[in-house]
């Protein structure tokens, strides 16, 4: 994939993480996915996981909303900086 593809994967994930459509995430995260912050790999392994913890920060902050301030792309890499408004 180009870095503009790779970058409108997270687009999308941000967009439809505000839209609330956790449902859509498996379609958006590749088998092999890598999460850095946490260290883990997969999405077998960790993203079911992470789809109950996105659902739970939605629950617990249902106005969250996330805006995409600055996004890089290298490689097989994306980098992004979030902001992100609620109560």
């Amino acid at each position: 994939m180009s870095l503009e593809e790779n970058k409108a994967i997270v687009r999308r994930f941000i967009e439809e993480f505000n839209k609330r459509n956790i449902a859509i995430l498996d379609e958006l995260i590749a088998p092999d996915y890598v999460d850095h912050d946490r260290k883990v790999r997969g999405r077998e392994t960790d993203f079911n996981h992470g789809k109950q913890a996105i659902a739970k920060i939605l629950q617990d902050y249902p106005d969250l909303h996330t805006t995409i301030e600055d996004i890089i792309a290298e490689g097989d890499k994306v980098w992004y900086l979030e902001k992100d408004t609620g109560t």
